[in-house]
């Protein structure tokens, strides 16, 4: 029962109606009997720092999802040190009045690419925002170049600056044997495929950020060419425990339940 002791956690962004980690995230609550709640809070960027301390100081915290999570890493009192080298927040919690902010994204990336027994070869990444950073670091600690591609090629050139100044070398979309979808295409019926059939023909594994009922369309049209494909739920069940963990530090995530959950709302 929600009462006065209730501490509140939510995601923040623009859209957040698809998102699945109220429904993840309230299921690990309700599994271990924890006074709390989740819920999704749609906002513009300027909203993002006040919600975030409004909640902080209150005793919760959650998450920031696809347009804000690098407003929010300036938004937090305190960025942790790998939100910093990102430049993106997607965690967020209080302590003592403060608020702190932590990216979870990079250990959600690796975990999906794990579970899909990826090869040690270079990742081709769609997108230039906080979740295509994320990548970045994460084939960073895998020890593997990458290559950028992007609507914008202004945007793409930036990026790949930020690639080169973090010391991930950069090559080119045919030596990619993973490829990633970090934009939103796909939340939408009747976007166009976010990477092309024939960009990377080298790929062995495809994973897709974005998550819907039935798979993406990516993924769906993927899966035929390639050993292995998934869409974004294994990376926001592993997203979502690492952020558990940061709220919670003495309980562990029920990873099972909340894996559980959001399956069977994909399943509808």
């Amino acid at each position: 029962m929600i009462g006065g002791s209730t501490r509140v956690f939510a995601i923040l962004g623009d859209p957040v109606a698809h998102s699945l980690s109220p429904i993840m995230q309230n299921a690990a609550f309700q599994a271990l009997g924890l006074k709390a709640v989740y819920v999704p809070i749609p906002c513009s960027a300027d909203d993002v720092a006040p919600l975030i301390q409004a909640l902080a100081r209150a005793g919760g915290g959650g998450n920031i999802t696809v347009p804000h999570k690098e407003v929010a890493a300036r938004a937090v009192n305190q960025c942790l040190d790998l939100a910093q080298t990102v430049g993106a927040c997607n965690a967020f919690w209080g302590d003592n009045g403060t608020s702190i902010g932590d990216n979870t994204d990079v250990h959600g990336v690796r975990e999906a690419l794990r579970q899909l027994d990826a090869p040690d070869a270079p990742w081709l990444i769609a997108g230039t925002g906080g979740a295509a950073r994320a990548a970045v670091i994460a084939a960073r600690d895998a020890g593997v170049a990458v290559a950028v591609t992007s609507r914008d090629p202004g945007r793409q050139r930036a990026f790949e600056s930020w690639i080169t100044a973090h010391n991930v070398p950069i090559t080119t979309p045919k030596d990619c044997g993973v490829a990633i979808n970090s934009t939103p295409l796909g939340l939408k019926a009747g976007d166009p495929l976010p990477i092309a059939v024939d960009a990377a023909p080298r790929a062995k594994v495809v994973l897709d950020m974005v998550y819907a009922a039935g798979e993406t369309e990516w993924v769906r049209t993927m899966r035929p060419r390639v050993r292995g494909a998934a869409d974004g739920r294994a990376m926001l069940v592993a997203q979502g425990a690492a952020a558990f963990h940061r709220w919670f530090p003495k309980r562990h995530a029920p990873v099972e339940v909340m894996r559980a959950a959001v399956n069977a709302a994909l399943r509808g």
